[in-house]
């Protein structure tokens, strides 16, 4: 089956068990700073896995656009991806384990034809706070026997700890911030292994294996968490108001799969660009060294992605990655001798075409994607040029390479090792071992999990009083703006901690300290007027009708949450947006707002600081 066939069946078995199909939110997290990217179907519904109603109801299904920056080093193998879609049901407080093990095995064994043979199951084996479900283990022996399988501990059904079976946004139970829901959770691998006749010519048949010991021959395509708990301030975990269901499957996974191929580059999604680069390549075939024709096509489909939901290449946070990801797979580039400043133009078209007909911001976007990528590559050449000359001044002086420089060129010049050791091969001069460049990467990785882990203290997770406070002033930063700027204003992303609102907007021009001061001069009044907050649920064609703004008007679910600012009868609202929340109940309840920033982020993006004057 191609991408299109899996997405389509999944979406609509799930649609005839009564789920609401909603639409994949942007890439780029919407009023949330816990994090830089969607990683996961479940991060923008929250508030919902936490008890807020939804509008769509207590079942919702979709395919969410998600991408995980802490992969990049991974990508490579037959399996990882930056960027990838994650196939999502969700029960909201409606069924939970039974009808969710029983729904995902016969979507695979019947909807995708897998052979039930070739699937393992994994559960959480249980810790000191949080019992060994031994619930799943007997759900899946029933399920396994019904198709004539004795599903034994050990041979067809294996037991884990939290550091495998257990999901929440922040990884295990200790590692969860207050406020963070997660649980323990039951994944399902896909053997490519020796099962078969059919399958004596696997390169593992000899091994002796199991399923999560990730040397590449099971492949993980199915991730059932039940969402039951919420970690305390003490550190405790307790149990929600609702059991939550939150499935995860990859969909990259899924199509490798159906179609008995462990490597997911060999797919729909990656077939055109891996052609279009054994045609660019000067000698490199994909099927001799795969690496880096994985990693380009990978790095350019996520760019094109970010891209395309308003990300630009920067030294800053989603910007910073988009930027390495591009100076990646130019660095592999230079590695097939694909030297040509515009190679990647014919990627970009590639990789968006399995897309065509799903996410359509991708190809109305196409131009401005393009335009991107070719000026960032001719940005990083002159980068590249400075990274070969420091190499070769290095070498001409001290002769060999420690791991620390080894890893410096990689980190300041893009340099990966194999570029370091291709130029160390030129020049004669010797660099460390694989393994010692390696354990240099690794540690910088511990240290930016560290400070990622480090955003989850602030943020709408936690909806913290100052938060909520901000939150809504935002709503009032935004239309004051469009007051004093003009109605082509319109929010491009906000980012909002304890300390301080960030809010992205289109216009054209600097602003002036006068028209600042105006802005500030607006909330404030807003504020001092201490208008009401009101939220209601009402369907998306009224509210955009009656003026409400939306930051993704595409991207709402029929029915949608509103909240106005304002109801007097003769002057209206002074604000109205479709948003989540949570926000404060009446704006004389924020405070003073200061606007301490205003700054050009590019594209005719402007960024807005504001913070709270203290009393």
């Amino acid at each position: 089956m191609d991408s299109q066939q899996v997405r389509q069946k999944y979406l609509q078995f799930f649609k005839d068990k009564g789920h609401a199909v909603i639409p994949s939110a942007p890439l780029i997290p919407e009023n949330d700073p816990t994090t830089l990217f969607n990683s996961s179907g479940m991060q923008p519904l929250v508030p919902y896995l936490l008890g807020q109603p939804h509008p769509q109801g207590k079942r919702l299904v979709n395919s969410q656009k998600s991408f995980r920056a802490q992969d990049i080093e991974e990508v490579g193998d037959n399996r990882h991806t930056t960027f990838f879609e994650m196939l999502g049901n969700w029960s909201l407080g409606d069924y939970f384990k039974q009808e969710q093990l029983e729904w995902i095995f016969t979507f695979l064994t019947k909807e995708l034809k897998l052979d039930p043979q070739r699937l393992y199951v994994t559960v959480f084996e249980g810790n000191t706070t949080v019992p060994k479900d031994t619930e799943s283990i007997e759900l899946w022996q029933k399920l396994f026997k019904q198709v004539g399988i004795e599903a034994k501990l050990g041979e067809r059904i294996f037991t884990y700890p939290a550091k495998k079976n257990w999901w929440s946004r922040s990884g295990e139970p200790d590692k969860m911030p207050a406020g963070e829901p997660g649980g323990p959770d039951s994944e399902v691998f896909f053997d490519f292994g020796k099962q078969r006749q059919l399958h004596e010519h696997s390169i593992w048949k000899d091994e002796s294996c199991h399923p999560n010991c990730d040397c590449g021959r099971f492949l993980e395509v199915a991730n059932s968490v039940f969402m039951q708990y919420q970690k305390q301030s003490d550190g405790s975990l307790k149990e929600l108001s609702q059991k939550n269901v939150d499935f995860g499957g990859g969909l990259e996974r899924l199509v490798a799969a159906t179609n008995d191929d462990p490597d997911i580059f060999s797919s729909d999604f990656f077939s055109q660009a891996i052609t279009q680069l054994e045609t660019m390549s000067a000698s490199e075939k994909y099927t001799t060294n795969p690496r880096p024709f994985r990693i380009i096509a990978d790095h350019i489909r996520a760019s094109v992605f970010m891209i395309a939901d308003g990300v630009t290449p920067s030294n800053k946070e989603q910007g910073y990655v988009l930027r390495r990801l591009l100076r990646r797979a130019m660095v592999y580039g230079k590695g097939l001798g694909i030297l040509k400043q515009e190679w990647a133009i014919p990627l970009v078209a590639a990789v968006s075409q399995p897309y065509k007909n799903v996410y359509k911001e991708v190809t109305a976007h196409q131009p401005r994607i393009t335009q991107v990528i070719t000026e960032e590559i001719t940005k990083f050449t002159s980068t590249l040029e400075k990274g070969l000359k420091e190499f070769e001044k290095h070498a001409a002086i001290h002769k060999d390479f420690t791991a620390e420089e080894t890893f410096f060129l990689y980190e300041t010049y893009g340099f990966p090792y194999e570029l370091s050791l291709e130029e160390a091969q030129k020049l004669k001069v010797t660099i460390p071992s694989r393994e010692k460049f390696d354990s240099q990467a690794q540690k910088h990785q511990e240290k930016s999990r560290s400070t990622s882990a480090g955003m989850f203290k602030g943020g709408l997770a936690d909806h913290s009083q100052e938060v909520v406070k901000l939150h809504t002033a935002t709503h009032l930063l935004h239309q004051a703006l469009r007051q004093v700027l003009g109605d082509h204003v319109h929010q491009q992303g906000s980012n909002i901690t304890g300390e301080r609102l960030r809010f992205d907007f289109s216009h054209p021009n600097s602003l002036t300290p006068d028209e600042i001061k105006q802005v500030e001069t607006i909330i404030n009044q807003k504020i001092s007027e201490n208008l009401p907050v009101h939220h209601t649920m009402e369907p998306k064609s009224q509210a955009l009708k009656s003026g409400a703004m939306a930051f993704f008007r595409d991207k709402y679910a029929d029915t949608v949450s509103v909240y106005t600012i304002g109801n007097d009868p003769r002057q209206g609202w002074f604000s109205k947006e479709l948003c989540g929340g949570p926000h404060v109940a009446s704006t004389g309840k924020i405070g003073p707002v200061r606007i301490k920033k205003a700054e050009s982020i590019g594209g005719g993006v402007r960024r807005v600081y504001a913070v709270l004057e203290k009393p």
